[in-house]
């Protein structure tokens, strides 16, 4: 019998598993891919647990529950009447420069920069207005964010060091010209928490 070491933040006698954004991407995705659409409708019921919520909510652990059926939920807006999954790219920060028109879009559309000044000026989790940014995204046909670095950003929204609102605040007002050579050269975030 191999012996159990306890995981980072698991108490004596808890028994805690560790989250997987990834996995929960995959999973979204693949209902996506196999036209799966009863599932997908449960997703986007809020107000109740389905048992698709309960299956996203296995990817978050014991710990992140609630924020991967949350997720999932997004997740489902976004693809209502999609026949092709989308994976995303980017923050939430980079997401929310596509919304707009043809009158701007991102810092030039007033309408993006007030959603996002209402997302990142929040303490909690701003599920409300990551609807309505997820719902815009969805109606200017303009990809959503990485849904998996989604998760791990929402993951640490409390956390001071990772200062996730700060960051697509950053991405958000990054000029187009410093976009395009930032795409040919991957950047990071400079990770504070070590």
């Amino acid at each position: 019998m191999t012996e159990h070491h306890p995981l980072e933040g698991e108490g004596p006698g808890e028994n805690a598993f560790p989250h997987d954004s990834a996995a929960l991407t995959t999973w979204l995705t693949t209902l996506v891919r196999n036209r799966e659409y009863g599932a997908l409708a449960e997703l986007r019921r809020a107000s109740c647990s389905t048992n698709a919520h309960i299956r996203a909510g296995w990817y978050g652990g014991d710990r992140h529950r609630d924020l991967f059926e949350r997720m999932a939920f997004l997740f489902a807006v976004y693809h209502r009447g999609h026949s092709l999954p989308s994976y995303g790219h980017g923050s939430l920060g980079a997401a929310a420069r596509r919304i707009g028109d043809g009158t701007g879009r991102g810092p030039d559309n007033p309408g993006a920069q007030r959603l996002l000044d209402r997302i990142v000026a929040s303490r909690r989790i701003p599920w409300r207005h990551l609807q309505h940014a997820v719902t815009r995204l969805r109606s200017c046909e303009q990809a959503p964010p990485s849904w998996t670095e989604l998760t791990e950003d929402l993951i640490k929204w409390n956390d001071r060091k990772a200062r996730v609102a700060y960051w697509w605040s950053v991405e958000f007002h990054t000029p187009a010209v410093r976009n395009r050579q930032a795409q040919s050269a991957p950047t990071t975030r400079k990770d504070t928490t070590s």
